[in-house]
Parts: structure tokens; sequence; C-alpha cells
């Protein structure tokens, strides 16, 4: 079983920065993707960026583009979300999430595997 963790995040001012980190407890050798995905208290859980291999590809919700950008180190198998000119709209806690298979869904639904969060806030 696949185990995530999240880290990184924090208090920030708007405009400001936050790079958060999901670690894998093991290596995926088969096509697999994951993603971020956030929540605010009394929404949906929103999709946020996610990345692929075998393919390799990213995708990125258009509320986040141009200001957030997902990269990984496939060494240490692990994730980064870089989170630039953060809103106070950002505010959320935020999800590392992987599937096996090839694809980036935008569905929570199809996404198996779950950190715990990470709580992001970002003030006025």
């Amino acid at each position: 079983q696949v185990q995530l963790v999240e880290s990184g995040g924090g208090l920030v001012q708007a405009g400001g920065s936050l790079r958060l980190s999901c670690i894998a407890s093991r290596r995926t050798v088969s096509n697999h993707a994951m993603a971020w995905f956030r929540q605010a208290p009394g929404k949906e859980r929103e999709f946020v960026v996610g990345i692929s291999w075998n393919p390799t590809s990213t995708f990125s919700a258009d509320s986040v583009k141009g200001r957030f950008t997902i990269s990984s180190d496939n060494v240490v198998n692990t994730v980064f979300l870089q989170m630039n000119s953060l809103k106070p709209e950002d505010t959320a806690t935020y999800y590392c999430a992987l599937k096996f298979g090839s694809g980036i869904p935008t569905i929570s639904q199809a996404y198996g595997y779950w950190g715990q969060g990470t709580q992001v806030t970002v003030s006025s």
C-alpha cells in the first residue's frame, strides 16, 4: 500500500508563496499520476494540479494557471506544489493523491491513495 505525507502548509500573506511537498512511501513503477486537491470548509474538494508518468504530462486547473506549478523529484519519490501569488481564495486544506493507470483525472474519486492534508491559510 502506498502512503502519502504532505508538508509545507502554513499561514502566508496575500501575494506570498508556499511550497508543499508530498512524499510517497514507495516507488510506483507502473503508469501512474499524482495530483493536488484542495478543500475549503463547506465546499467540495477540487482538483488543483496533477502530474503523470508514462506518459509524462502535467495539467492544472484554470484557477491556478500561471501561479501554481507541480514538479517532482523522482529519485526520492516526491512531488512539490510551488504556490505563488497566493490569494485568500486559495485558503484550504491541500491533499496529495495518487492513482495507478494513465491520465490525470480531475475528480477525486479516481484517486485511490490520499495523504492526510496540510492547511494553507492566506491572509488579506
